[in-house]
């Protein structure tokens, strides 16, 4: 991925589900104008999930996600579905394939009442309609399209456009804390986790949205936090750091200077913030033999000092004085079942999109799980959540 380009989890995910032989992956390939996904006559061609990152006029920055289709049979066909509905997590919009010539079937119908129950905005599309001579009547999300002929593509196109459209305007990480003119400094630690020559997405995200709203950043590392401070002629409005150094960094930035870090920005800025600081509470509650789930939403390559799986378990069994019974996951996998577990610790999920970070958290709530996430368990357990939850409580 170049520097230029949207990363997949600041784009619009569009996921094209149905059965087989509906002619899902043809309408892939003629709305991407792209042979992405392998089209044949014989049932059950795509067995994985198939994603191709895009631009897509009109909408802009997409994800296109072709599916196996909801009908496979036998015990593979089984799991190929399963893999199909967990990509509902991720999806902003859903485009349901019908083959025309059929019309909807009761498995359709129901695909349409999951997704009205999950609030999931979708088009329901008749394909194939150029290989038949009946006309159904269509609903106001329903559209009759051609992938042979490329008749109604536009118009699926378009109404793609209208959905992601009305979702709203993007949200804002930091913008509405700051105002132009503002100055504001990056304490970026560069260890062994860092990855080499680069920063990480959420200090990328942040640096971009402060020079957006023509503020201006300084950076530096833990060791130089101090002299960059004493050389500044006016304090900064906003001091933000890595989670990992949160307890060092707090002890070197004046009280008189608010203070967080990037894991809590995108605690508000992927999910909800409220549900993951009420999540922080239960840390000091862990007893001895408590299930603890530690994921993340990344899959890098773990470090010997390892953020997820070294240093939170530390932290937590040092604040709590018990010894819990960790688990991990990491990238897309997430349990279904967290019956069991305690508490589940989260990344601040800058490789998930919202919609999938904020499934996670529906997940545990409905099965009565707390959650919290890295930066503000970490702010918890060095006894300055209060404080860097200040910025957000002014404005």
């Amino acid at each position: 991925m170049s520097l230029n380009e949207t990363v997949s989890a600041e784009r619009v995910h569009i996921g094209f589900f149905g059965k087989r032989n509906a002619g899902k992956s043809s309408l892939v390939n003629a709305v991407t104008g792209q042979s992405l996904a392998v089209v044949s006559d014989v049932k059950g061609t795509t067995t994985d999930p198939v994603k191709k990152a895009m631009e897509l006029l009109p909408v802009g920055p997409v994800v296109i996600i072709d599916t196996p289709g909801l009908d496979d049979e036998g015990a593979l066909g089984e799991m190929r579905v399963e893999k199909t509905r967990e990509i509902l997590s991720r999806t902003d919009i859903a485009v349901i394939v019908v083959d025309a010539s059929l019309g909807k079937t009761t498995e359709d119908e129901a695909f349409v009442a999951e997704l009205e129950k999950r609030k999931l905005p979708y088009i329901l599309v008749y394909n194939k309609s150029d290989m038949t001579e009946s006309r159904v009547a269509l609903g106001e999300n329903e559209l009759l399209v051609s992938a042979r002929t490329g008749d109604g593509i536009n118009a699926l196109k378009e109404k793609i456009g209208e959905i992601a459209k009305s979702k709203g305007e993007k949200k804002l990480i930091l913008a509405d804390l700051i105002s132009q003119g503002d100055m504001v400094v990056l304490c970026i630690p560069i260890d062994e986790a860092a990855p080499k020559g680069r920063l990480i997405l959420p200090q990328q995200l942040v640096l971009r949205e402060l020079l957006d709203c023509r503020a201006s950043a300084l950076c530096c590392q833990p060791g130089e936090l101090p002299e960059l401070l004493s050389n500044l002629q006016k304090k900064p409005r906003l001091v933000i750091t890595d989670s990992q150094v949160f307890g060092e960094v707090s002890q070197l930035v004046p009280q008189d200077v608010q203070l967080t870090s990037f894991s809590i920005l995108m605690a508000r800025y992927k999910g909800e913030l409220s549900a993951l600081v009420e999540g922080a509470g239960v840390l000091s509650r862990i007893n001895d033999g408590d299930k603890i789930l530690i994921s993340e939403g990344c899959t890098h390559h773990r470090q010997c000092n390892d953020i997820g799986t070294v240093k939170l378990p530390g932290w937590i069994k040092n604040y709590s004085k018990a010894e819990p019974d960790f688990s991990f996951t990491s990238g897309g996998e997430f349990p279904k079942d967290l019956s069991g577990f305690s508490l589940v610790v989260h990344c601040g999920g800058c490789m998930l999109n919202e919609k999938e970070m904020k499934h996670r958290m529906q997940v545990a709530e409905e099965q009565g799980v707390p959650m919290v996430n890295y930066g503000v368990a970490i702010a918890q357990m060095n006894g300055i959540l209060s404080r860097s939850l200040e910025p957000f409580q002014e404005k």
